[in-house]
């Protein structure tokens, strides 16, 4: 397989040692890829929900492609998110071309990189009624995929429970907005061109504007339910979607990408370098 020349990556919530992470696929794009930076914003390994009796190969070969391309070159930064926060304690590590951090600046404050549990109340005052839900909602991808090969079998389209639940309860929808509303608010205050998170598995690219400006807010989403990252190349960032159809072929991804539906291109000047953000007040 060619792989595709990307100079910036950014993927978030994997949830590595969860019954819901997509190890498999994330592999197949892992390794149509070449990035020149890759950013791992938060949730990569679940050590909420940790379990020494289920760390499949495929999870550990996730692990391995990242390691392999800090070896290979590839600068690696990787956010700590609310489901990996015991790493925070090693924050501002780095060996190599890997570096753990709590967020990034792109190129003298245009970008700020973050998780973005920071903003979730639950997580912060509550951690147990989160680490509660957390492992609700690792049975309900499970139980959703069973479902899901089963309306396959009968050839229908498949369903996503959590999706829906998002969509049909208001608070739900109201979390998801206050989120975006308050991480593009303090972007906006502090004069950042775009914010970038994670967290909500929610994936979008959308401008926003207040009384004080604009910004970009853009959202990798995750390797759970929506199977998304955000790249960027040639001056443009797009919210790559995986299908699942689309390597199962074994066809050339490189030659196919136009094939991939959903995807979303804003014109961007990519920076020149990325600088660990010590402190964001």
């Amino acid at each position: 397989m060619k792989k595709r020349k990307v100079e910036l990556v950014v993927i978030s919530d994997i949830h590595l040692g969860t019954f819901g992470c997509h190890a498999k696929e994330l592999n197949n794009y892992l390794s149509s890829i070449k990035p020149k930076t890759l950013v791992l914003n938060g949730d990569i390994i679940d050590i909420w929900q940790f379990r020494k009796s289920y760390f499949p190969k495929e999870h550990l070969k996730v692990v391995q492609k990242i390691i392999g391309f800090a070896s290979k070159g590839t600068k690696v930064y990787y956010i700590t998110g609310n489901h990996d926060e015991m790493l925070r304690k090693f924050s501002e590590m780095s060996m190599g071309n890997f570096a753990l951090v709590d967020k990034l600046e792109l190129d003298d404050k245009k970008a700020w990189i973050f998780h973005g549990d920071v903003f979730d109340s639950s997580v912060n005052h509550a951690k147990w009624i989160a680490k509660l839900g957390g492992w609700g909602y690792d049975y309900l991808i499970l139980i959703n995929r069973f479902v899901n090969w089963c309306l396959n079998k009968m050839g229908k389209e498949p369903y996503s429970f959590s999706k829906k639940i998002k969509a049909g309860v208001k608070k739900a929808v109201k979390h998801i907005s206050d989120f975006e509303l308050t991480a593009t608010d303090l972007a906006i205050e502090k004069k950042y061109d775009y914010v970038i998170c994670g967290h909500i598995h929610e994936p979008k690219i959308v401008k926003k504007e207040n009384k004080q400006g604009s910004t970009l807010y853009l959202n990798s989403g995750d390797w759970v339910e929506n199977l998304t990252t955000l790249e960027y190349n040639k001056k443009r960032w797009k919210l790559f979607r995986y299908q699942d159809s689309f390597l199962a072929e074994e066809e050339d991804l490189f030659e196919m990408e136009n094939i991939l539906s959903n995807q979303v291109f804003v014109p961007l000047i990519f920076p020149n370098k990325l600088l660990p953000l010590n402190s964001v007040s």
